[in-house]
């Protein structure tokens, strides 16, 4: 039986975590991409299009003593209350897992249809920046276009076409001396 689970073109933050269910030495050779594009966790993922790197293969002994849940939540920032509620199973996972941001969709729209080796475990979101504060009111946050006579901007205008016209007056009394001269 497979699962399968829609990919909007629109999406972001979204987390998909899948188990790997395959020995230890099949691992390298399912989730690699051969130089001739074949692809086993592509295919099994029944993706379209899939994006190379970010794909995430985590062997879970290397991460030691931290769980699977803790990295998710550190590498992507994972919360709520649905990742709480699946954070003992995230860390009664054994072996491999496969996990896949929004961004690994190569912003496709696609039907995914997950086989084996593949099990997906859940899907969770990142959390949605912050929405933008109260406009700034400070009379020093208003911008100005035009420079006005005593700003930094204007005084160094005036320093440069007074260096000008130094060298414009030099260069004339130049020549005028020669023509006195000759």
């Amino acid at each position: 039986m497979s699962t399968t689970m829609q990919i909007k073109s629109s999406e972001r933050g979204v987390i998909r975590v899948f188990h790997i269910d395959l020995p230890r030495e099949a691992i390298e050779r399912f989730t690699t991409q051969a130089g001739t594009g074949e692809w086993p966790v592509q295919y099994a993922l029944g993706a379209k299009s899939l994006r190379n790197a970010f794909v995430e293969v985590i062997d879970i002994r290397d991460l030691g003593d931290m769980s699977l849940s803790q990295y998710l939540i550190n590498a992507h920032d994972v919360s709520g209350a649905d990742f709480q509620a699946m954070r003992p199973r995230l860390d009664a996972l054994t072996g491999f897992a496969l996990v896949l941001p929004s961004q690994a969709f190569d912003q496709a729209e696609q039907e995914l249809s997950i086989a084996t080796p593949l099990r997906w475990i859940g899907t969770f979101n990142e959390p949605k920046p912050a929405a933008g504060g109260a406009p700034i009111r400070a009379k020093s946050a208003k911008g100005n276009i035009s420079s006005t006579p005593n700003s930094p901007a204007s005084q160094s205008n005036n320093t440069l076409w007074i260096v000008i016209a130094l060298f414009f007056l030099i260069a004339v009394a130049v020549i005028l001396a020669k023509f006195m001269l000759n």
